[in-house]
């Protein structure tokens, strides 16, 4: 079992100043949004009023004028479509997304990074402060399953079941720091089995649909706690992608991981499976590599430009896309990127594709629906 080793706080400061690009872009892309809560926790906090509640104690924000929220996942829940983002905030259309409404409740106001549904019924969100949350009827209501404190403690559990003492020292650091720590990404294969994944390494298992977890970093080859940003799983086949060029790959449902050697040392956010199979990565700087050989060797996709990749997809069709942060949809061609649809999104985060042919872009200015002649309106 690997080691891995939960930096404080300060420590991975001092890592960031010796190579601050891989953190330059977690705060620009995976872990923005909590600083814009931090600023409007700052304004709403006048002189003389009350403390805010903390976010995990504090129900989603009611917005009005929902569809312009900061958003960072998308998916689908039958005919549903669904968005997370800021302050907790889920988004709700039932019209292949002309409109959108707020859930009827979620329980936390911290950003969700995060969101998957395996059928039109039952899904999950990740987010800030470590939480999980659950909803068993197409995103009305979500319940919390984990947050950042219960999970590390699970992280403590599992370092002192390995015996490695520094691994026990920084694991309780974890805990002492509080849940600060976001999780970023999430799989679930059916309604029992699911994967976490986030800051500094965090990596966690259900066997039972959430109602209880395990952390199961010690399967990574990650000594350093890189951050974990992407998950992306077709049967078998486990992929993480992360910072500083960190790469993993299982092909047995998770239970094993190995790293797998990448020609880009700076960070990957999105990944997807190509209709010939061949797996493609991308992330900063426009960086987009194909392997047609599990990782044994890779193809460079070029053509895109240098703006950082934030969401990759297969379509019904199956045609691959990718999502950059100028709002560019790209095109995979071949073996290069072609510039396909150019979108007002604000910071993209996340991609779908709808039934119609129409592109769903969630970012910082909220949902851009783009048209399948390219059009696009803010909603």
């Amino acid at each position: 079992m690997a080691t891995t080793r939960f930096l404080s706080g300060a420590a991975r400061g001092l890592q960031t100043l010796a190579d601050p690009t891989p953190m330059l872009a977690a705060a620009m892309l995976a872990t923005g949004i909590a600083g814009g809560l931090l600023a409007a926790s700052v304004a709403l906090a006048a002189p003389g009023a009350a403390p805010l509640a903390e976010p995990l104690q504090r129900p989603a924000a009611v917005l009005r004028d929902p569809a312009r929220a900061a958003l960072a996942g998308l998916a689908r829940a039958g005919t549903r479509l669904v968005a997370v983002g800021e302050r907790g905030v889920v988004l709700l259309s039932d019209d292949g997304g002309r409109q959108w409404r707020q859930a009827a409740s979620v329980p936390v106001s911290t950003g969700l990074t995060a969101v998957q549904f395996i059928d039109g019924r039952s899904g999950w969100a990740t987010g800030h402060g470590g939480v999980v949350l659950h909803t068993d009827d197409a995103g009305e209501h979500w319940q919390l399953q984990l947050d950042g404190r219960a999970a590390a403690r699970l992280v403590l559990a599992e370092a002192k079941a390995g015996g490695d003492e520094r691994a026990i020292a920084d694991a309780e650091r974890l805990v002492s720091e509080g849940a600060d720590k976001p999780l970023l990404a999430l799989h679930f294969a059916d309604a029992r089995r699911g994967y976490v994944a986030g800051a500094f390494g965090l990596f966690l298992e259900t066997r039972d649909g959430g109602r209880s977890w395990q952390s199961v970093a010690g399967r990574l080859d990650n000594p350093k706690a890189a951050h974990l940003y992407a998950l992306h799983a077709e049967g078998e086949q486990c992929w993480i992608a992360g910072e500083q060029g960190l790469l993993l790959h299982s092909a047995d449902g998770g239970a094993h991981f190995a790293r797998i050697a990448t020609p880009y040392a700076g960070s990957w956010f999105a990944m997807t499976r190509d209709a010939a199979g061949a797996w493609i990565v991308a992330g900063l700087r426009g960086n987009a590599w194909r392997s047609t050989d599990a990782g044994a060797s890779w193809h460079r996709l070029d053509g895109g430009g240098a703006a950082g990749i934030t969401d990759a997809l297969r379509d019904a069709a199956g045609d691959t896309w990718l999502l950059d942060q100028a709002g560019q949809l790209l095109a995979v061609d071949g073996g290069a990127l072609r510039p396909a649809v150019a979108t007002p999104a604000q910071q993209p985060a996340a991609l779908l594709h709808l039934d119609d042919g129409a592109w769903l872009v969630a970012g910082w200015n909220g949902i851009t629906r783009v048209a399948p002649t390219g059009t696009s309106t803010g909603r």
